[in-house]
């Protein structure tokens, strides 16, 4: 095995060993905060880690972080819409920008579910 061969393996494990960093595209809203998004990133990680030696195991745990993301994603949405009824409710009025902001990131989401 050549110098570069052994660099590029160690190049690949490194890389394999970072989790993975969001796409990011222009116009996407980010759907989570940066902490809580790199939080789900970081249990991904240990799930695809543990397949090797507890498979059943790790589809479980990759249902669950599923299932708990869709969930917070979900929590967030009627969160936002929540504040902004408040607001409505109180005759109070949300800002232009604040709902451009909201409808960005239902049409980033949108856009994302069908691109999927």
């Amino acid at each position: 095995m050549t110098t570069a061969d052994l660099l590029n393996e160690t190049r690949n494990a490194e890389n394999a060993a970072q989790p993975p960093q969001p796409e990011v595209h222009e116009g996407h809203a980010p759907l989570f905060p940066d902490e809580e998004a790199s939080a789900f990133r970081n249990q991904w990680q240990r799930i695809q880690g543990s397949f090797v030696d507890e498979p059943r195991e790790a589809v479980q745990q990759a249902d669950e972080l599923v299932a708990s993301t869709i969930k917070r994603l979900a929590q967030g949405f009627a969160d936002e819409r929540g504040r902004m009824e408040q607001d409505w409710s109180r005759g109070g009025e949300v800002s232009t920008e604040d709902l451009r902001q909201a409808l960005r990131r239902y049409r980033s989401f949108f856009d994302r579910l069908l691109s999927v």
